[in-house]
């Protein structure tokens, strides 16, 4: 028994070293297979003695589900901050803290620490004797809500650490942009976004939904230690690096007002780069016998603030809901608001998913809601704002709001399916299918497809390979050449590629990307028009939700008889290209991800030779991308790869990689 209690013991160490190496210095020390073996071997020494050690790696897939959360009372008071959101304000602040520094002799110099505001979750973390004996939410700031289950299946949470007296470290549970991204490919639910993700699961009973969510977690000060071995911020940071938990990766130091300012600038011009929220930046007096002299108002200390950026989060009235109609007969909900200021810019719309959303969120015409915008994006009503106000129901709509036919409820979403007379629809999905990236039918426009709904009595896409010149002669603006022009683009269009074909008929989430993956790993049009979704998620970088829509779409009866009339039409989707038996394949096995304006490749032509070389074109930058090809004008994709150490390849470089003159 002991000696399997000493081997446990051994296990639990080297995998809590990989995990902490894996996850928070992301400097990987065992392959993936190694770590599984030896994580197997500690799952049978665990069921042989039914012995789970504090530090053991298997808390982190979560325990039973809770009955409820249990009040838990924090050691030290976690204060709110103040907060600036302005450069004047700052200033401001930065002025009252050097006038009462300068009230008071004998203290150290005065300077400044400068770090990321996370837009996460507040998490409070107790370690007694080396070992983490609870995990709390911030509540408040007195009391909080206990949630040690559902801390445990955070990996970069130490189960241990080397400090073995008590210690309260708090920090923010977040989680991280790419994490979502993958999350919301095979979610059957897909998250909103990564703060509502992270705040969902750590406020979960079910501590497995914690564990499926891979949270990540950034802890930045300490409220409760005995003869802490630091005397200011900086050191106080080291010392929680030397526990084994993860801090911000920026934190700098500054001794004047145009230096902090210049920190808080940097931080915002490089905010959309990185692979988490942050909200603005925290400023506080390092020293910590300065913070002593200036200590607390009722509310937060006198020696720390936060610069709010923009706003991306406010309240406002919900006054209607109408109704869009998309090109697949789709109905989406759109929000009518009182306007609002967002940084500038005046919010009058905001995005729902459909009536079960509003039903979900409890919304009504009239209740305060709270929406979210992010960059240039229509913001998104996320909830109500419990303030009592009653509103009027929203009315679920029986007939479509262009064309008066009665709508068909397909899953949770509301579907107009009259193809024939509904304009919006038809007119929409006609200038889709002959688009750039699509059909690529030059000389067509959404005017055009306008044209020949009310002068040719255009419905359908298939319906194109039947105009007539005459025809074409009757439209508006056009005469012998724009004509012949147009039925020559049509003619060459019937020979084209099945990527091109699968993003023209409009199946909904499909880009031409995700088309391109679909197409080159089926080849044939009626392998994926019988493909489940098994198949189709066993494709790298298609998850649940794009699976789900190709079933969908090539279930309903109106879409099949599309393909059908345009197969009747002529339109001949070519086979996807397949590498030749035993072709070289140099990209075996490696995901490449592309960006930038390369000399002599567009972005598609390089991700279609990637995938001819053996390799995978992601979207997005992970460590396990393999390399980055990059041009000019590459961004965020580029300095991504660089901090996880990713090579990065110029399209010379690329091509000597591949074989290519």
């Amino acid at each position: 028994m002991q000696r399997k209690l000493d081997r446990m013991r051994e296990l639990n160490a080297l995998l809590n070293k990989a995990a902490r190496a894996y996850y928070t210095l992301d400097e990987p020390i065992m392959a993936d297979v190694q770590y599984d073996r030896l994580y197997d071997e500690l799952l049978t020494l665990e069921r042989e003695t039914g012995v789970i050690l504090p530090d053991s790696p298997t808390h982190r897939v979560g325990g039973d589900v809770l009955p409820e959360f249990q009040k838990h009372r924090h050691i030290t008071r976690l204060w709110s901050m103040d907060k600036v959101q302005s450069e004047d304000e700052l200033s401001a602040w930065l002025e009252r803290c050097k006038r009462l520094y300068d009230q008071e002799a004998g203290l150290p110099a005065l300077y400044y620490g400068i770090e990321y505001k996370f837009d996460g979750l507040t998490i409070n973390l107790t370690y007694e004797n080396g070992v983490l004996t609870q995990a709390a939410t911030r509540g408040d700031g007195e009391v909080g809500e206990a949630i040690l289950p559902q801390a445990r299946t955070i990996r970069d949470i130490p189960l241990t650490i080397p400090y073995q007296g008590r210690l309260e470290v708090h920090g923010e549970c977040i989680m991280r942009l790419s994490t979502l991204e993958e999350y919301n490919k095979t979610a059957a639910v897909p998250l909103k976004n990564a703060r509502n993700g992270a705040a969902g699961a750590l406020r979960n009973l079910d501590p497995k939904v914690t564990a499926e969510r891979r949270l990540s977690a950034f802890f930045y000060d300490v409220g409760t230690i005995e003869n802490p071995p630091y005397h200011d911020q900086q050191g106080m940071i080291a010392f929680i690096r030397d526990q084994g938990l993860p801090v911000s990766p920026y934190f700098r130091t500054a001794r004047t007002a145009d230096e902090v300012l210049s920190c808080v600038r940097e931080i915002e011009k490089n905010r959309e780069s990185l692979d988490f929220l942050i909200d603005g930046a925290v400023i506080k007096i390092q020293d910590e016998a300065i913070r002593a002299a200036f200590g607390f108002t009722d509310k937060f200390p006198r020696w720390e603030v936060a610069f709010k950026f923009a706003a991306e989060e406010n309240t406002t009235t919900l006054e209607r809901v109408t109704w869009e109609l998309g090109r697949t007969g789709k109905l989406t909900p759109l929000g009518h608001v009182a306007a609002v200021d967002f940084a500038g810019v005046t919010v009058r719309k905001a995005t729902l998913n459909n009536y079960g959303d509003i039903l979900r969120k409890k919304l009504t015409l009239g209740c305060t809601v709270w929406i979210r915008r992010s960059n240039d994006v229509i913001p998104e009503i996320m909830g109500r704002v419990e303030d009592g106000t009653e509103g009027r129901e929203i009315e679920k709509p029986a007939v479509c709001p262009s064309c008066g036919q009665p709508l068909v409820e397909r899953g949770a979403n509301l579907y107009c399916v009259n193809r024939v007379s509904c304009r919006p629809q038809a007119v929409a999905r006609l200038a889709h299918f002959a688009g750039r990236d699509a059909m690529d039918i030059a000389g067509f426009s959404e005017k055009t497809a306008g044209q020949l709904y009310d002068v040719c009595a255009i419905r359908d896409p298939a319906d194109l390979y039947h105009l007539t010149r005459e025809q074409l002669l009757a439209l508006d603006g056009f005469k012998e050449k724009k004509a012949d022009n147009l039925l020559s683009a049509l003619e060459k269009s019937r020979h084209c590629a099945l990527d091109e074909f699968l993003f023209a008929i409009g199946i909904p989430n499909i880009g031409r990307g995700t088309a391109r993956d679909i197409a080159g790993h089926f080849g044939t049009l009626q392998k994926v028009m019988d493909a489940d979704a098994d198949a189709l998620t066993a494709i790298p970088d298609v998850g649940g939700v794009v699976a789900q829509s190709v079933v969908e779409f090539f279930s309903f009866p109106e879409n099949r008889r599309m393909i059908e009339r345009l197969l009747g039409a002529g339109v001949a989707p070519a086979e996807a290209e397949r590498p030749e038996e035993g072709a070289p394949q140099p990209l075996a096995g490696k995901t490449a991800v592309v960006t930038g304006t390369l000399p002599s490749l567009s972005r598609s032509e390089a991700e279609d030779l990637i995938r001819r070389m053996g390799g995978t074109a992601a979207g997005s930058v992970s460590k396990k991308t393999g390399f980055v090809l990059a041009g000019e004008k590459a961004g965020s994709k580029l300095d991504k790869a660089r901090q996880l150490g990713i090579p990065v390849l110029d399209e010379a470089a690329f091509f000597q990689l591949i074989g290519k003159e």
